[in-house]
């Protein structure tokens, strides 16, 4: 199975801040069941206002409520009475003095949050999922996001068995930090089942994130840059001395090149093919057998031929 990673969490601290700012030593856990008990009636009371996200502040014995949403004026009512009231209502179920900012999205359609909860209600309302799809992925890419990717799951058109379908246009870099992604999740509660219905906006890249001030809203103590391990562990090595020259440069002789090999009888190629017996036979006689012949016969005396005969007959 697939390990998916939420894509507001993998961001917290570095380009997303934190929906929950406070921190308790005592009654962690009690404080913590009462901030998702808040949320879950705030958003559950303002269904219809489009709230986006609800964040928590605790500074001291104060509660500090932060709701976004694209319909304020559902939120505060005529001349604020909605909000004195749910002020009040709040003050009394936490004890605690309680402080409400509302911020009013400006684009809609560009809220992963409200995105999902448009798509999910137009499926209560037996809309075709897929033109539902279509269009909040046409509508976010006309007010200018750079890429958006929406997703359904369970029995869609009441199919017994249950499905998923997503839509994706544009870039959605999921493992770029930098990346400021939205991510919202509603639920479709149909007669047939629940579908979960999920969105992804791309707004662009975040640069700026040594520059900018503090997520904590507090300057953060100036922090030495990490050193790299290669460079941790190598250690200076000091350079060797130098020596004197004594005199002017001296270029040596240079040595004896190397001589073949001097070989008495001659190399013959190794695939040489073999001399026929008649070019054997007809071989001539060396130089130095020829010329030992000739002094044999000198040595001799003249042959003994016709005039020889002559001559001693002569004599006689």
């Amino acid at each position: 199975m697939g390990q998916k990673v939420h894509p507001y969490g993998f961001r917290v601290g570095y380009t997303k801040n934190w929906r929950s700012r406070w921190f308790s030593k005592q009654d962690y856990a009690k404080l913590l069941h009462e901030d998702l008990a808040l949320k879950a009636s705030l958003r559950d009371r303002l269904k219809a206002a489009g709230v986006s996200s609800i964040e928590v502040d605790r500074p001291g014995n104060k509660l500090r409520v932060t709701i976004r949403t694209s319909r304020p004026g559902i939120v505060i009512g005529r001349k604020g009475a909605e909000i004195e009231k749910l002020k009040q209502e709040l003050a009394g179920r936490t004890r605690r003095e309680v402080f409400i900012d509302i911020q009013e999205v400006h684009k809609p359609e560009l809220d992963a949050q409200l995105v999902s909860e448009s798509i999910a209600l137009q499926l209560e309302k037996r809309v075709a999922f897929r033109r539902a799809m279509r269009k909040a992925v046409d509508s976010a890419l006309r007010f200018g996001c750079k890429g958006i990717k929406v997703r359904v799951s369970g029995r869609l058109n009441g199919a017994e068995i249950a499905r998923s379908e997503w839509y994706l246009q544009g870039q959605l870099p999921l493992h770029t930090l930098r990346a400021d992604i939205d991510y919202g999740f509603s639920e479709a509660r149909t007669t047939y089942g629940v579908i979960g219905v999920k969105a992804w906006v791309y707004k662009g890249e975040i640069l700026d994130t040594q520059a900018r001030p503090s997520l904590f809203g507090e300057p953060e103590p100036r922090r030495m840059p990490p050193r790299d391990r290669r460079e941790r562990d190598r250690r200076p090595v000091p350079p060797a001395p130098l020596a004197e020259p004594s005199g002017p440069p001296v270029q040596a002789a240079p040595g004896e090149l190397p001589q073949p090999a001097r070989m008495s009888t001659p190399i013959t190629p190794p695939l040489a093919p073999p001399q026929p017996s008649w070019k054997q036979e007809l071989k001539p006689e060396p130089l130095a057998a020829s010329l030992s012949t000739e002094t044999q016969a000198e040595s001799a005396g003249p042959a003994e031929g016709p005039s020889g005969a002559e001559d001693q007959a002569q004599k006689e």
